[in-house]
């Protein structure tokens, strides 16, 4: 009989549904504002550009007092950017520079190439110009009273510039996710603790902790490394109990089955509430959501890229909640298969492939969940549905490692 399997789209609802706001907010400077989620509407006091200005090097005119190339006409002034020219008087030019403010009366700009300044002074309008060319109109990227970001935006380096040119030196973000992160299991050996020639017969180096951790930092977490909890039931519980004191999240890698040698669940259930899940992914399958009291818990399982897969499935998605975020779900690019898959698991699957040159995707070797390699040697993964053969040519849904660690 097959075991009770948890869908991917059920676990998630499930835990983003436990998913609140965290209490807080912090200012910071919008210079230290990058991946940090914006808590208020940034709205415009202004408009941007302020004035109507000049996308070229070259020579503001009146359109109309050219009616044909060849024209010439005498230089009245010159107008750099952040200077305010004089009205244009008909039939004349102001020689202008990107950025400056269109002077009253023009509405054209003629770019250098297509004029020549004369010895006299006047300039020869080698092009007929029609009106609003290479002119930036007032408040073409931004009009006053303009929701500019929205509330719940995770600020990138684009938006950062949106909110300076807007004048916002200060916003008003949600404060950082505290989280504990420890791993489980007598086998887990710290690198640089032990020379890997010296390694006791079943030990493994620890690298779950040293990728969830980048991925939390990343993610804008304050994080406590608590390292490596013994397969224990005591020290369970104290790691648990220590850790809720003072962290929105707790967060483990291993531990999370049923074994006799998995402590993660009975320590759990003793001190708080736990959902223990098989969720059909693959790779995947064992995650465990609980509380203890305030502080939030999940428990990934132990093989690298089941650890590392569910953690961009399922933790990403609900820190981003945590932090205000709305859309969390991952984004998927249609993409092109350039290889056979041709038997589909009866969990949905996460396959490990990258772009070649032929703008395809190439599937990694082999899909098990202990090869680490697959993550650092891919582009990202097939969102592959349950019995679902894939065969060259066929179009899949390819999710970024470029995004989903972002």
């Amino acid at each position: 009989m097959r075991d009770s399997l948890t869908s991917l789209d059920a676990a998630l609802a499930s835990v983003l549904a436990q998913a609140r706001l965290l209490p807080g907010s912090e200012q910071v400077s919008t210079f230290d504002a990058d991946g940090r989620v914006l808590l208020a509407q940034a709205v415009s006091p202004l408009q941007v550009p302020p004035h109507d200005n000049s996308a070229m090097d070259g020579y503001a005119v009146r359109s109309r007092d050219i009616t044909a190339a060849g024209a010439l006409l005498p230089v009245s002034q010159r107008i750099a950017a952040g200077q305010m020219g004089q009205p244009l008087a008909p039939a004349t030019a102001a020689r202008i520079f990107t950025g400056a403010p269109l002077p009253e009366g023009a509405d054209a700009v003629v770019m250098q190439e297509d004029c020549e300044l004369q010895e006299d002074g006047q300039v020869r309008v080698n092009a007929q110009p029609r009106a609003g060319q290479w002119v930036r109109r007032a408040g073409d990227d931004i009009v006053r009273g303009a929701v500019v970001l929205e509330a719940g935006t995770r600020l990138t380096p684009a938006e950062l510039g949106l909110a300076a040119s807007i004048g916002l030196a200060q916003l008003e973000v949600a404060r950082r996710p505290r989280v504990a992160l420890f791993s489980t299991g007598d086998e887990l050996v710290m690198p640089g603790s032990v020379r890997p020639e010296d390694m006791p017969p079943g030990a493994i180096y620890n690298s779950n902790r040293f990728f969830l951790r980048a991925m939390l930092q990343r993610l804008g977490c304050e994080v406590t490394d608590l390292g490596i909890v013994p397969d224990q039931r005591e020290a369970t519980v104290t790691a648990l109990r220590d850790a809720a004191r003072a962290h929105d999240l707790i967060l483990t890698s291993g531990g999370v089955s049923v074994g006799e040698e998995d402590h993660i669940k009975p320590a759990l259930e003793q001190l708080g509430q736990l959902d223990l899940w098989k969720i059909a992914i693959k790779p995947g399958k064992p995650f465990a959501y609980g509380r203890l009291g305030a502080t939030h818990f999940m428990g990934l399982p132990g093989n690298p890229v089941s650890s590392f897969v569910t953690f961009l499935l399922l933790v990403r998605p609900f820190l981003l909640r945590l932090q205000g975020v709305a859309d969390v779900a991952p984004r998927s690019i249609a993409a092109r298969a350039d290889f056979d898959w041709p038997r589909g698991d009866r969990r949905r699957e996460f396959l490990r492939v990258r772009y070649n040159a032929a703008g395809g995707l190439e599937l990694f070797r082999n899909q098990t969940s202990n090869l680490l390699t697959s993550a650092a040697w891919g582009d990202g993964v097939v969102d592959n549905p349950p019995e679902n053969a894939i065969a060259r040519g066929d179009t899949v849904r390819f999710l970024s490692f470029a995004e989903l660690m972002a």
